[in-house]
């Protein structure tokens, strides 16, 4: 059995106190989920300021997918900048750029000729995805997913659609999206059962929006992720994005997929969108691909390209120290087969997780793709309340027992480990998650 968790002082404890009032005081407002500071990192361990040894099953909000500080990620990363760390890959040439960016052209699925562009996160890949959108086809509107996340930059704001803090004080954002119902079987905004209703999510998108209030000519990129993230890690079932492509290709619209969270092999494929077998005009990945090192792409079909010199452009994007993290990562992920293990473990990990539900009522919901996995907390299972309380009580108590977790969607907890975990480390996840549960079910938290 592993040696971790090792809680040596209930977090936080007392070094981790004092850097946590420093953050209050000098850090701007942001997403603090727990009060873990962590001091070093390797693997799925994480080791705090006091001494606690915890396992991390938040993987950074899945940017670890080969683990924290993976030897060969750190001599990569070493190696370059000892030799050259910026060089203004928008402005000048270096060859990791252009490597990089023809390993992405071969890894991404479609067999046509694509282009890259660079940049430092998810949300300026989705900006990227924006232009190239807008500039290709000449077209202004655009449209989303209720319950989708593509960011919080101002452009890629107008496309989020999960939570209304995010878009709180900051309207108007960019003009011209739409947003329509994602597919959740589980929480069905039509109020419609899975699969007698004929897949409507989907088509309604025809038979209602273009034929109502959208002109679809005037539609650019349809931007959707694979299981959408933030919005509760909904997987959409077998039939929704093709039809939703079906749909849009007939009008000339574009398709961006998203696979910032659910990218390089999170679900099970080295691409969450390969599950549906579609082609995407448009990939976004950032995240996991530099494996803690800021760095993203978007990914397109080269006719799409600006071919105009400034038409986009940024400072950082294609940094040295990021392409090398990058490429060791990518080497990482085959040879040590983690889509295969993340499919392989997920399986494990989704049936362990079915027996907590089955032995504690606030588990609704169990659902996921590879290690992309999360459960669901009701109030109570016939009126599906959201039980978002209890949740926030179970991810506090899990992290005082040594587990880290993360929330999404209302009242769900993500189960995203690095796509290396064990089969024992699973084991020890789900008897925190079974005590902390229990915890907040006897009301003794």
């Amino acid at each position: 059995m592993p040696d971790v968790p090792d809680i040596k002082v209930t977090p936080p404890g007392p070094a981790a106190s004092e850097i946590i009032a420093k953050d209050n005081s000098y850090i701007a407002t942001t997403t603090k989920a727990l009060p873990i500071v962590a001091r070093r990192a390797k693997g799925l361990v994480v080791e705090d300021v006091d001494g606690n040894k915890l396992l991390d099953f938040s993987s950074g909000i899945s940017v670890l997918n080969v683990g924290h500080c993976h030897p060969k990620v750190v001599e990569a990363v070493i190696r370059q900048s000892k030799e050259l760390m910026h060089f203004a890959g928008t402005d000048f040439y270096y060859d990791i750029q252009a490597s990089l960016a023809q390993k992405l052209v071969e890894i991404t699925p479609g067999s046509f000729s694509k282009k890259v562009f660079f940049s430092n996160s998810g949300t300026e890949a989705i900006e990227a995805a924006i232009k190239v959108g807008r500039w290709s086809t000449g077209r202004k509107r655009m449209i989303a997913f209720i319950g989708a996340f593509h960011g919080r930059t101002m452009g890629s704001l107008s496309l989020t659609a999960s939570k209304p803090v995010q878009k709180e004080r900051f309207f108007p954002s960019l003009d011209g999206v739409t947003h329509i119902p994602f597919a959740n079987c589980y929480r069905c905004p039509y109020h419609l059962e899975y699969p007698s209703c004929d897949l409507w999510c989907a088509k309604t998108l025809e038979e209602t929006y273009f034929s109502t209030f959208v002109p679809p000519e005037e539609v650019a990129v349809l931007f959707g992720e694979p299981v959408q993230g933030e919005g509760g890690y909904i997987v959409p079932p077998k039939e929704f994005y093709p039809t939703i492509h079906k749909i849009i290709k007939k009008h000339g619209i574009l398709f961006a997929d998203d696979e910032v969270q659910a990218g390089l092999g999170r679900t099970g494929k080295l691409w969450g969108i390969e599950h549906w077998g579609i082609e995407p005009d448009i990939m976004t990945t950032s995240k996991s691909l530099g494996s803690g090192i800021p760095i993203a792409a978007t990914v397109f079909r080269s006719d799409l390209d600006f071919g105009v010199e400034g038409a986009h452009s940024n400072t950082f994007g294609g940094n040295l120290v990021g392409c090398a993290a990058s490429l060791a990562t990518l080497e990482i992920i085959n040879e040590e087969r983690l889509v295969e293990n993340a499919g392989k473990m997920g399986e494990y990990f989704r049936k362990r997780l079915v027996e907590l539900q089955e032995k504690h009522r606030l588990i609704g919901d169990v659902r996921g793709l590879g290690l992309m996995l999360a459960i669901e907390l009701v109030k109570d299972r016939k009126t599906k309340a959201y039980a978002h309380d209890e949740r926030e009580k179970i991810v506090a108590e899990a992290s005082r027992m040594g587990l880290i977790l993360l929330g999404c969607g209302k009242s769900g907890i993500r189960l995203i480990p690095s796509l290396n975990v064990s089969r024992e480390q699973i084991d020890v996840a789900v008897e925190i998650l079974d005590r902390a549960i229990g915890a907040v079910e006897s009301g003794s938290r």
